[in-house]
């Protein structure tokens, strides 16, 4: 869930927004200024209910950034690092690093942003009872007051990953201590969850509901997927959980001199062997490294001129782990960087290269084998 639009920082969290914001942004403020306010309040003009329909609109994500704040703060006071906070279509999401490291942190960062959102509810209905006169304000303070109410309680549906999910599979770790399990089961109840949304859109259009219907379809759609992902990584970290990195790293590493130029890198290696990684240096001196997306990177008119040296990643700037580092480790280290592979090092000695081809490699061949 990456932002393409950035909005700042707070507590050093990039917040941003996914292009899908921009649809739902657009539907909710259609759906204010022609449905709800309109009928809510006659008096309204055309123009004003236009302009109270984007601004309560922008409020409402507004809302949404401060539940996912609550998530984010919990996390970073139990010393769990927060990516960034992405606002999209279905709401928003706080990206933390890791998995909490215990259940009762895992309960105090999932209750945290219902706990704010029917704070909210609170605050916008007191707000309510003071500027009642003036509908300007008291048009949108009702309906914020309405839908924080319904943010926080659609939340806590135990269904994973809403925090709801998440509350529940921190309950089932408390008594099991045992969270893959506790992960697998909070999933499971999660695609029931899913699939009831599901049949609930389905006799919404039966009904000639056709938007609500699909919505709620769509929305069931979504949280299937999700639930299913998190059963999936759940399985992943368990094969990859005290598997050496030592034990699947290649360990005959592609060495080129610097002064190779792209054009035969390209020509010679990419497309004629089909190698992706290269380390770059002498038998006895290791410069940096050289990767696909490098290269890629590089105009194509300039692949004659630039060797390996001028555009490989320096040795001292390189990501690296150790050969007794986990895979799962490793995995996250290459998640946090964005690479696709990194340097195996130990006694400042290169002794191989991980790939994520590789671990994807490693688990399809344990799936296979039915391990």
């Amino acid at each position: 869930m990456e932002s393409r639009v950035h909005l700042g920082r707070v507590w050093g969290i990039p917040i941003g927004l996914h292009t899908s914001w921009f649809i739902i942004f657009f539907l909710i403020t259609f759906s204010l200024a022609v449905g709800y306010f309109p009928e809510e309040y006659e008096d309204l003009s055309r123009a004003a209910a236009w302009v109270l329909g984007g601004v309560t609109s922008l409020l409402f994500f507004g809302s949404v950034l401060v539940h996912e704040l609550a998530h984010a703060w919990v996390a970073l006071r139990n010393r769990i690092p927060v990516r960034g906070i992405t606002l999209f279509i279905f709401g928003g999401v706080a990206q933390i690093e890791r998995e909490p490291p215990t259940a009762g942190a895992e309960f105090r960062i999932a209750i945290a942003g219902p706990i704010a959102s029917l704070t909210l509810a609170g605050l916008f209905y007191l707000l309510y009872q003071i500027d009642q006169p003036i509908i300007y304000l008291a048009a949108p303070s009702i309906y914020l007051a309405r839908i924080n109410l319904l943010l926080g309680l659609f939340n806590m549906i135990p269904g994973f990953p809403l925090d709801g999910g998440r509350v529940l599979r921190a309950v089932i770790w408390r008594f099991t201590g045992d969270l893959r399990r506790s992960t697998r089961l909070a999933g499971g109840v999660g695609q029931l969850v899913a699939f009831g949304f599901m049949g609930w859109g389905a006799i919404l259009l039966l009904n000639g509901m056709l938007f609500n219907g699909l919505w709620i379809m769509f929305i069931g759609w979504f949280l299937q997927n999700a639930a299913t992902s998190v059963i999936h990584q759940s399985a992943i970290q368990e094969a990859l959980q005290g598997v050496p990195v030592s034990q699947i790293m290649n360990r005959e590493c592609v060495l080129i001199p610097r002064e190779q130029s792209l054009r035969e890198l390209v020509e010679n290696r990419i497309l004629r062997e089909g190698e992706r990684c290269f380390m770059v240096g002498s038998n006895d001196r290791m410069d940096g490294m050289l990767t696909l997306r490098d290269v890629a990177a590089v105009p194509q008119v300039r692949w004659d001129d630039l060797t390996a040296g001028e555009v490989m990643i320096p040795w001292s700037k390189l990501t690296r782990v150790s050969p007794r580092t986990e895979l799962l480790d490793a995995l996250r280290i290459m998640d946090q960087q964005n690479i696709a592979q990194i340097p195996v090092v130990e006694h400042n000695q290169l002794v191989g290269v991980l790939t994520r081809e590789q671990i994807l490699r490693y688990i399809n061949l344990r799936s296979q084998l039915g391990v």
